[in-house]
């Protein structure tokens, strides 16, 4: 039986950006929104201004979402950036150091030193730059920061969690609305862990376990505080 000549395999480490991104925002938007809701409503607000409240929730919610990743992902970026530029300084100025510092990161990591050498050298040789970004560095292309992808996918995915409470405003009447907007919205979060355990390669139990804990004491939280305001004022 001959070997397959082609044996592809299935990764998510150059998913874990998107991922993330993905998971942090449409969490946040289903949150945030909901506690959002949930308080005002405690307050004894009329459905026009929980509906009101809700939307202003979405778009302040996405624009921070889209701001705080792209202003995050660029630092990244540029710290990746300034140390390529670093790195190539090295490699023009001081080759044969650059080549044994390679080469000591493929000893170390188990090849005998005639192999590692000569790895060193071929690879110095075909892409000086690309090695020791991952070699040395750890960077590459998969995991690159891209700062416009993060802010659209955070900003994205946060207005399509929040928009799950304000439908369920639409649907329900003020007096049931805390009820149903809690429990539309730890479902949702069920589904959100489990989607992202899912796309990680992760257990799904734990996702399942902290979204929905963090998610349950955030209304919980706001519920409280929005019926002391209602209270006091």
């Amino acid at each position: 039986m001959s070997p397959k000549s082609h044996h592809p395999e299935r990764h998510t480490v150059e998913r874990l950006g998107w991922i993330r991104a993905a998971m942090l925002g449409a969490n946040d938007g289903i949150v945030s929104t909901a506690s959002l809701i949930i308080g005002v409503a405690f307050a004894g607000a009329l459905q026009s201004e929980i509906l009101l409240t809700g939307i202003a929730g979405l778009v302040a919610g996405a624009m921070s979402m889209a701001a705080g990743e792209y202003v995050s992902v660029s630092s990244q970026a540029d710290a990746e950036a300034a140390e390529l530029t670093a790195e190539a300084r090295e490699i023009a100025t001081n080759p044969l150091a650059e080549h044994a510092e390679l080469a000591a990161i493929y000893r170390q990591r188990g090849l005998n030193p005639d192999t590692a050498n000569k790895v060193a050298e071929e690879l110095m040789r075909h892409d000086a730059l690309g090695a020791h970004a991952r070699d040395e560095l750890g960077l590459s292309e998969e995991l690159a920061a891209r700062p416009m992808q993060a802010a659209l996918s955070s900003a994205a995915a946060f207005s399509l969690g929040a928009a799950l409470p304000l439908l369920v405003v639409l649907l329900f009447p003020s007096g049931a609305l805390p009820g149903a907007v809690a429990s539309a919205a730890l479902a949702a979060l069920a589904l959100l862990g489990a989607a992202g355990a899912k796309a990680g390669g992760a257990p799904l139990r734990p996702a399942i376990i902290r979204v929905l804990g963090w998610g349950a004491l955030a209304m919980a939280v706001t519920a409280l505080i929005g019926r002391i305001a209602g209270i006091i004022v």
